[in-house]
């Protein structure tokens, strides 16, 4: 399953390791998920998780984000004209739409309004873990 993870779900699984976040976090690093991204999502990734507020290890960073690019998939979005209240939000549902990805994680689901997100499923962090549950129950029928 490839999925587009937004930066808020990402630190919220750094600074609450027993979260939700978290859990979708160790997904990706179990491989059971990959994460699509373009430049801009990445450097976004970088330049949150290195601000000084949230006080992590810079070499962890580094190392979580030499994962992320190495295992995950770096695509080129394409430009769409779509309409977002927070401009910041549009290259998440570029990625999502430019890489024919079902599902769009993120902690502001408000910020994406259903009639400008296509095909798209954009989902909180307990909303994805409920469908991965339900996947995975269907997966291991006895």
């Amino acid at each position: 399953m490839r999925i587009v993870l937004d930066t808020n779900v990402l630190v919220s699984a750094l600074l609450s390791p027993e979260g939700s976040s978290a859990r979708i976090v160790d997904l990706i690093i179990a491989g059971e998920i990959r994460l699509v991204f373009d430049d801009r999502i990445f450097h976004e990734y970088r330049e949150v998780l290195l601000r000084k507020k949230f006080n992590f290890q810079r070499d962890y960073i580094g190392e979580i984000l030499h994962y992320i690019f190495a295992s995950g998939e770096h695509i080129i979005s394409t430009p769409f004209n779509i309409d977002l209240s927070d401009k910041g939000d549009l290259p998440f549902l570029e990625c999502a739409l430019s890489g024919e990805v079902e599902h769009l994680i993120t902690g502001n689901k408000k910020h994406f309004p259903s009639d400008q997100i296509h095909n798209v499923k954009v989902l909180s962090p307990a909303e994805f873990l409920d469908i991965w549950i339900l996947k995975i129950k269907k997966t291991r029928k006895p």
